[in-house]
């Protein structure tokens, strides 16, 4: 096993740098396509459908890209070639995504764009635990929260911004200016910020070479993928499969906000009626919406520097018992919100839980699993946290009308409690790798 020699700062900073482009591409798709699935002319109860796209091609692309990126080696290293050919087709998606004209072109572009960047996406967690020994992880990871939290901040309040700034207007579908603008310039930035990292960082080559490239040249590589993808399931450890059920709660709740936030503020807040009737409320309730999203995403990368110190003086686990309660709460408390500034205490919360579930986990999981599996045991992890999406995809549409009175708040407040939940689920996880932590700075490096 190689001597990994501790990273400075600013190397942290280069190779996390293009999740920062990622994150802008996420956030513009997740404060933005349930109101442009709106525009179209989509069903609010059949929404969830739609958002498919997300955790199907996840739970497809990203075990395969992780088993795939593990038996890579080329001239940009290891994981640097995904990260360069996903972030390539998703910048095209998201310039052509706001110019849909009809509700199948959006839905068939957010399986293009979740699929490439889940391409780009996946890479990038083990690419962390590849390069950082053991004491450094927990800054590696939090540098990717701290950019997720940049990243989603700018893109959630970009509309919002541009609306301010006098972009007004809507194409012939409906959909305003402001997010045709938005979601161009989330194209060329998602592309800038990954090729900064692919041409800043460099990779660690495998320790046997000629085992490797023995490996590379085995027969029927589907077949061989599939394989270690079963393998890495039937010898999953058992730290990752206690947090697979704190995953499952977590994004569970996620979704149910990402999809139902905006509309639940131009509703409840707002007083819209719909898009139709009263559009200039429902344009407003949702960017406000969005602005919400960008306000979270400042409180997850505020707190993301704190979260190592805390977990020092704490540990991993209480940590993130605590984020995640005050996320659900976060959730359920915008119920109960009088006006537009009440819920920034809403969102705080959700912030809070945010910085801690794009960190923790990995973290935790990274102690558990052997350095030579890391991509693909990254990538099956994924699947944690993309079955808990198609779940809630495929129930809430079924309980919409009827155990949720057609509602989008009681979608966020069910969120809420399915956090709660995953917050007390915590405490069945063991966390073996903080045993092999020493006492040493986080900060510095050769």
């Amino acid at each position: 096993m190689q001597n990994k020699p501790r990273l400075s700062f600013l190397q942290i900073w280069n190779m996390s740098f293009g999740f920062l482009g990622i994150q802008f591409g996420w956030g513009l798709q997740l404060a933005n396509m349930s109101p442009i699935y709106k525009y179209l002319g989509a069903d609010e109860a059949n929404l969830p459908y739609l958002w498919l796209a997300g955790p199907i091609t996840g739970l497809l692309i990203q075990p395969i890209v992780g088993a795939l990126s593990d038996r890579t080696w080329t001239r940009l290293g290891r994981r640097r070639p995904f990260f360069l050919i996903g972030a390539i087709i998703a910048s095209l998606a998201l310039i052509a995504m706001p110019n849909s004209s009809v509700l199948w072109i959006a839905a068939g572009l957010l399986w293009i764009l979740d699929a490439s960047i889940n391409i780009t996406m996946e890479p990038f967690r083990a690419f962390v635990a590849d390069n950082l020994p053991e004491d450094q992880r927990t800054l590696g990871f939090v540098m990717q929260s701290f950019f997720i939290g940049i990243g989603q901040t700018l893109a959630n309040a970009l509309p919002f911004i541009l609306t301010a700034m006098g972009v007004v207007g809507v194409m012939a579908s409906g959909i305003p200016y402001s997010t045709l603008i938005a979601f161009s310039f989330g194209g060329v930035f998602f592309l800038a910020a990954v090729l900064w990292t692919v041409f800043t960082s460099h990779e660690y080559p495998p320790e046997d070479m000629e085992a490797f490239r023995a490996k590379q040249k085995e027969g029927n590589l589907v077949g061989s993928l599939l394989r270690e993808i079963g393998e890495a399931l039937r010898d999953m450890p058992t730290t990752m499969k206690q947090l697979a059920v704190v995953q499952f709660f977590t994004w569970f709740a996620l979704p149910c906000m990402w999809q139902y936030y905006g509309i639940s503020v131009a509703k409840g807040v707002f007083g819209a009626v719909d898009e139709k009737a009263t559009p200039e409320l429902f344009k407003e309730g949702t960017e406000w919406g969005g602005l919400m999203f960008a306000f979270y995403n400042v409180v997850c990368f505020l707190l993301a520097f704190m979260i190592p110190w805390l977990a020092t003086k704490t540990s991993r686990k209480t940590v993130h018992v605590i984020c995640l309660a005050l996320g659900g709460l976060g959730l359920i408390s915008t119920l109960f919100a009088a006006n537009k500034f009440v819920l920034l205490l809403g969102m705080a919360g959700v912030g809070i839980a945010w910085a801690s579930i794009l960190s923790m986990p990995y973290v935790i999981l990274a102690g558990a699993i052997k350095p030579e599996r890391m991509g693909v045991y990254m990538g099956v992890f994924n699947l944690f946290i993309v079955i808990p999406q198609v779940v809630m995809s495929f129930l809430i549409p079924q309980i919409y009308e009827g155990i949720l009175g057609g509602k989008p708040i009681n979608v966020v407040v069910l969120g809420g409690v399915s956090m709660l939940i995953a917050a007390a689920t915590v405490y069945i996880v063991k966390d073996v790798g903080a045993t092999k932590i020493e006492a040493v700075p986080t900060g510095g490096g050769h």
